[in-house]
């Protein structure tokens, strides 16, 4: 059997199981494995034929079937797989972005426990990356994850952007950060850029020609960032991760306002958040 006889089969499996046009989990399943396709595959047919697979049908007030299968065909990278990373990966999968980059080069340590969402007591030395892969599958199988255990940098930069529409900043090191917004420039990447440190964090986002990232770090000199005096609990990297996430599908989406030229800085401890402008080439 073809590929085009194979996806006949499947699409006309799939619409005889399905009810108010929801394609309900177990019915993709059957069709996985009775006409040989992958979920992602299947994902895309059911979503370019008017259907939603039914883990979706509490999107659908807020996004059409057509806005679906923009997701599924999207390629986002995430590098750094920690605090930020981690829920960053984990939004996007059950949101329906196809394919995720994910990019780190550590493995889990005790002290990545309080707040990182992919670590357990179980998974402590191994690599972020694998944990990433393996939890996608779990919860979205039809999300393809390639997981590369690098450090991102000027050096792989290029070829690990290769493809991708919008990229992630999730890191903890402001060089390499600075490096990410130059590398997106130069590919014509929207970055989406966010930090965090103990009761405090901000989000920007930076299209090619932008230069937010590099004014709100204009006075750094050397170091990692504020987080190493303020540390972090459980609940910032989720918020900012989650501010992070809305603006990657408004992107894809072309939808709403971003965050360009501006950062949107968040006060937990006092409950305050404050939109700070960044005009591109001025220097405040």
């Amino acid at each position: 059997m073809d590929e085009t006889q194979q996806q006949q089969d499947a699409l006309s499996f799939l619409k005889e199981s399905s009810g108010s046009g929801l394609v309900p989990w177990s019915a993709q399943c059957a069709a996985a494995e009775r006409c040989g396709l992958s979920h992602a595959a299947l994902e895309v047919l059911v979503l370019e034929h008017g259907l939603l697979p039914a883990r979706y049908q509490r999107n659908r007030d807020m996004m059409s079937v057509a806005e679906q299968l923009i997701l599924a065909r999207s390629r986002v990278a995430v590098i750094g797989c920690g605090g930020l990373g981690g829920y960053v990966i984990e939004e996007l999968a059950r949101l329906g972005v196809g394919h995720i980059l994910a990019v780190d080069p550590d493995v889990f340590e005790e002290h990545n426990l309080n707040r990182q969402i992919l670590s357990t007591p179980a998974s402590l030395g191994k690599a972020k990356v694998e944990a990433a892969l393996e939890r996608v599958a779990l919860i979205n199988p039809a999300v393809t994850v390639a997981a590369v255990q690098e450090a991102f940098c000027s050096a792989n930069g290029s070829r690990l952007l290769a493809g991708i529409m919008v990229a992630v900043d999730a890191l903890d090191n402001i060089g390499y950060r600075l490096e990410m917004a130059e590398l997106c420039n130069e590919a014509g990447i929207p970055m989406v850029h966010g930090a965090i440190g103990g009761w405090y964090g901000h989000v920007a986002t930076q299209f090619p020609g932008e230069s937010t990232v590099q004014n709100i770090y204009r006075h750094w000199k050397a170091g990692k960032g504020i987080e190493q005096q303020l540390g972090n609990p459980s609940f910032t990297p989720a918020v900012v991760a989650s501010l992070q996430v809305a603006e990657i599908c408004k992107i894809l989406l072309g939808r709403g306002e971003l965050l360009r030229n501006r950062k949107l800085s968040i006060d937990l401890l006092s409950m305050e958040v404050h939109e700070i402008p960044y005009h591109h080439g001025a220097s405040h």
